[in-house]
């Protein structure tokens, strides 16, 4: 055998080798879509396109997602998504959902996860929430601490479950480390308007509050341009505002992202509550360092803060989930 054909052997076995592993390697990957009635930079979902880039930089899924959706145009969306043979659907359903529900029914072996207040269904949707009311309640006992005034401005979406726990939350934290203190809340009937979030904020500045509790984008502008304090909420915005905001309750998606990914993989998807896997003893939420203000926040209050975070996550000491709408106190 010549030497040229031996080499254009070679070059046929090494072509057909890295055929077949780069096929392998693709049919290993899940197609995953995502979709979003808010811009990807909202914290919320922002979590939740964290967790799927991460599974695209392992190799496990191909990722793809739509943003601002309306929610007329939801479910055609779903649709297509689920027509162009992706086998994971994540998004949120809170204001769609029996569409959502009905595009589910439809697509028996498309597993979807939605972001629901209800509860799963059978077989192929399963449910989930920001359970982070845990950090919540110790960020509030942070800002019990580092209020001078004694009031605390909260500035919330809507009052629906999902914001209401976490507000709940921290106002009993704040209330264990200052039992003086008092709140101001606010419903700007958005999810993503930091204008109107900000004047909220600004309305409340000057009504005393010099603690702000930052669920929706813009309140932490209204703090730092008034010189007063700011709590953050699902994200750590501290770099942003290093001068402002002294702590936050963060929402890793992970857990439960990586989770959904390996059962699809594996063909047992269930159509269950992934809500727990948003909570501290799964690495799904935590009290983000306190980073600038390590130094700023009373020693004793950081005591009663630690302390209070191991018995969480002994299960000594279990977070109230309180779904109610918060009422303000200050008079």
């Amino acid at each position: 055998m010549s030497l040229s054909r031996r080499h254009a052997l070679w070059a046929t076995l090494a072509a057909s080798i890295v055929g077949a592993s780069g096929a392998a390697t693709a049919q290993a990957r899940i197609k995953v879509a995502a979709i979003y009635t808010v811009p990807v930079e909202q914290q919320w979902v922002s979590r939740i396109d964290k967790a799927l880039k991460a599974a695209v930089a392992r190799g496990e899924i191909e990722y793809v997602f739509s943003e601002n959706v309306t929610n007329a145009d939801y479910e055609r969306v779903m649709r297509g998504y689920a027509e162009a043979g992706n086998t994971l659907i994540v998004g949120e359903a809170f204001a769609v959902e029996a569409a959502a529900r009905k595009v589910a029914k439809d697509y028996p072996k498309v597993s979807f996860l939605l972001g629901s207040s209800g509860k799963p269904q059978a077989p192929n949707f399963g449910v989930f929430d920001n359970y982070i009311q845990e950090p919540a309640y110790l960020s509030g006992m942070v800002a019990g601490g580092m209020t001078k005034s004694n009031k605390i401005g909260m500035v919330g979406g809507y009052p629906i479950p999902e914001v209401n726990r976490l507000m709940n939350a921290f106002m009993a934290g704040a209330k264990e480390t200052n039992p003086k203190v008092e709140f101001m809340v606010s419903f700007i009937n958005s999810w993503f308007d930091p204008p109107k979030a900000k004047e909220a904020a600004f309305a409340m500045i000057d009504k005393g509050a010099d603690v702000m509790y930052a669920e929706r984008f813009g309140v932490s502008d209204a703090a730092k341009e008034k010189g007063k304090l700011a709590i953050g909420n699902v994200i750590n915005t501290q770099d942003k505002y290093p001068d402002t905001v002294v702590a936050s309750a963060l929402w890793n998606m992970e857990p439960t992202i990586d989770l959904a990914i390996k059962s699809v993989k594996a063909g047992k998807f269930e159509a269950k509550e992934y809500g727990e896997y948003s909570m501290m003893k799964h690495k799904g939420s935590e009290l983000s360092a306190l980073g600038t203000f390590a130094k700023k926040v009373p020693a004793d209050v950081v005591a009663k803060m630690e302390a209070k975070q191991k018995a969480i996550l002994a299960g000594s000491f279990t977070v109230t989930v309180d779904d109610s709408q918060p009422k303000p106190t200050a008079k």
